[in-house]
């Protein structure tokens, strides 16, 4: 056994923390023009205002950690703790453009959030009435919060490569190598192409360009705020309503697999294990549905196969966009959507969850223990998926990412119930934000008492960030102790 010795342990160093902060800074000042620029467009000077204050901010910050020595090499723990900042800080500034909307300081606060955590879930209602400009933000933060804020910076500000690779394996996973400046912008231009064919072809099905852009830009990040207080029920046609949420799907798969499909090796990528798995829950998500909502809550055929395959790929993808008001469907149609809504969609894609290959890695675990009791008891079998033995630490954090996610669920799940809310609509609404989903019963909403504002908050943020990286920030001895010397 070894023995870890607290002398080993560095605290992070505010300078790189500065350093890689003031990075960070840059790129959402190039990103929050965007937003400007639509207020000017839409003629909302009063919100273009607010915007250019949050730029003035971000500019002096950038400005004085200019000045800070790039390192050479940045610690696990100063990495983690970057890029949880970064999802903390980001929609803190936010929140002040989104006031000038009508919004109250704390429901701007969670519609920012849940913006840059890709969640969609909403305290605002009467989104008819509420500015474009409004409409707009939220589906922008959803885009680049669903790409990673970080995984941009590395994209075009960072040449170290060594650092980018620390900071982009947080957001990145196991499948997913965009771990340097070159691998980073490929994944830009997958995203951004899948941005731009999305809107593309959503707006010559349905006509409204700026429906089209909005509701892309929360597709493909499988974000899922929508310009509709009833989601897109209030589309009439499904031609729109399977564009949209098939884009979402593109979107829920290891960005990185296009570069694959669209290679000389495509045979490879289309028998994707993870392409495969995604395409078969959410077929047999639809089947549990459709027996729901046909057979107990007597929809007819059309209806419910139609309503059945789009809230499969909405719960799979962790999307978030709806054809119906949830409360009509029963406990067992809701449960099925909630083991959806916890797998997600795929390990390096913009999905949450906790991602179906590691649901592969520990049905195949269970498998090779079933093995096990039938071999001799010197035998050696090792687990494999994909043809790939996976390794003692893969399988340890497959595991521990599990056991967290679920200890989350539960302790939410505890604080809503002792306020009274019905069960199994209290934890489907838990397991929506902590997975990043946006599907709701009707519990969130404006006049949600405040702990319960904050619980879902802290979920979405856990969930985007995977939990470990919030823990590592929460951790007394990442701030307090030795710390090593800048190289």
């Amino acid at each position: 056994m070894t023995i870890i010795s607290s002398k080993l342990s560095y605290a992070v160093r505010m300078p790189v923390l500065a350093k890689y902060l003031g990075l960070l800074a840059f790129m959402l000042v190039l990103l929050t023009l965007v937003p400007l620029g639509a207020a000017v467009i839409f003629q909302d000077y009063h919100t273009a205002l607010r915007y250019l204050g949050v730029i003035a901010v971000l500019l002096i910050f950038w400005g004085v950690s200019r000045s800070i020595a790039e390192p050479r090499q940045i610690q696990t723990n100063e990495a983690l703790t970057i890029v949880a900042l970064a999802f903390v800080f980001s929609p803190l500034l936010m929140t002040f453009p989104f006031m000038g909307s009508g919004l109250t300081f704390y429901n701007a606060l969670f519609e920012a959030i849940s913006a840059i955590t890709t969640t969609g879930l909403s305290v605002t209602t009467d989104l008819a009435d509420k500015p474009q400009i409004f409409l707009f933000s939220r589906s922008w933060m959803q885009w680049y919060g669903g790409l990673g804020i970080v995984v941009l910076s590395v994209a075009i500000l960072m040449g170290n490569q060594i650092s980018s690779r620390s900071l982009s394996a947080p957001l990145g996973g196991e499948t997913l190598i965009t771990t340097t400046r070159t691998h980073a912008r490929q994944t830009l231009i997958i995203y951004g192409s899948l941005t731009v064919t999305g809107i593309v072809v959503v707006w010559l099905i349905s006509g409204n360009g700026m429906m089209a852009i909005n509701h892309v830009l929360a597709a493909v990040s499988t974000g899922g705020f929508s310009s509709f207080d009833n989601s897109l029920a209030d589309i009439d046609s499904w031609y729109s309503r399977f564009a949209i949420i098939g884009i979402s799907l593109c979107g829920a798969l290891p960005l990185t697999l296009y570069a694959v499909i669209f290679s000389k090796n495509w045979r490879t990528g289309i028998h994707d294990t993870e392409l495969l798995a995604l395409v078969l829950a959410v077929v047999l998500v639809a089947l549990l549905l459709f027996l729901s909502l046909h057979f107990h809550s007597g929809m007819k055929l059309q209806d419910a196969i139609g309503h059945a395959f789009f809230l499969a790929m909405s719960a799979q993808s962790t999307t978030g966009f709806a054809t119906l008001d949830l409360n009509q469907i029963d406990d067992s149609a809701k449960l099925s959507m909630i083991i959806s809504m916890l797998i997600g969609g795929g390990v390096g894609s913009t999905a949450g969850g906790i991602k179906l290959l590691r649901l592969l890695i520990l049905v195949r675990l269970i498998q090779v223990v079933l093995q096990r009791t039938t071999m001799p008891s010197q035998a050696v079998h090792y687990p494999k998926l994909g043809g790939k033995v996976l390794e003692d630490t893969e399988i340890q954090r497959v595991f521990i990412l599990i056991i967290l996610f679920i200890c989350v669920i539960i302790i939410s799940w505890f604080v809503f119930l002792m306020y009274g809310y019905a069960p199994m609509n209290a934890l489907f609404e838990v397991v929506s934000a902590s997975a990043t989903v946006g599907l709701s019963t009707g519990i969130t909403a404006a006049d949600m008492p405040l702990l319960l504002k904050f619980v879902l908050c802290l979920d979405m943020l856990l969930g985007r960030l995977e939990i470990i990286a919030l823990l590592v920030v929460l951790y007394l001895p990442n701030w307090i102790g030795k710390r090593k010397e800048l190289s």
